[in-house]
């Protein structure tokens, strides 16, 4: 029960993260509804298919598709309450990317694979979403520059791990872990840490 609340969630934060990226890119409904799905299942899509789990999660439990919808028009009825459409669309995100870090992470456990794989299955499903809505809006996506992102996923995942060679449930390890995630981005964007960049000063 708590994974699946965990996938809605996750599932929410990013339906409303590419409304809000679609909705500043001023794209018709239409638009804004496809930017929001493939935002919101787009990282668990490429992750069912790389383990086999198809038909993917989205496509035989409606319940995602009708999150998706609610979240749209949430979001839409509501934006001029997110005045500040850049700091929304950060937060939804990071709260997206924390959520499905561990859906990831749990997926492949299920799948019975390596830790090591768990952690890259749970930042890509995190981070590909993210990916494909920024490419469709004609943005360089954020994985690819030298903020903290997929860095924080990476170790939020890692952080479950060993959170649970303690005498810890699995409850608890689960959303400890999220928060790691969420405070690392937090946290990098506060203090302005950054990976280093491989062109020098005059790239940054």
């Amino acid at each position: 029960m708590l994974y699946q609340t965990i996938d809605i969630l996750g599932t929410i934060a990013f339906a409303i993260s590419g409304v809000l990226v679609a909705m500043e890119k001023r794209l018709d409904l239409f638009g804004v509804f496809i930017i929001a799905f493939v935002t919101a299942i787009g990282g668990g899509t490429l992750r069912d298919l790389l383990i086999g789990n198809t038909p993917v999660g989205w496509m035989h439990d409606l319940t995602y598709v009708v999150t998706i919808f609610v979240s749209v028009v949430f979001a839409i009825i509501f934006v001029n309450k997110l005045k500040y459409l850049r700091k929304s669309l950060f937060l939804f995100d990071t709260i997206g990317i924390g959520l499905y870090t561990m859906v990831g992470v749990e997926k492949g456990l299920e799948a019975e694979l390596l830790p090591v794989i768990c952690i890259f299955l749970g930042t890509m499903t995190a981070c590909f979403g993210g990916v494909i809505r920024d490419i469709l809006c004609n943005e360089i996506p954020v994985i690819f520059r030298k903020e903290i992102y997929a860095t924080a996923c990476i170790l939020g995942a890692l952080s479950y791990f060993l959170i649970i060679q303690f005498p810890v449930k699995d409850e608890y390890a689960y959303i400890a872990a999220i928060f790691v995630v969420i405070l690392l981005r937090l946290l990098a964007v506060r203090f302005k840490i950054s990976l280093p960049s491989i062109y020098g000063k005059q790239a940054s």
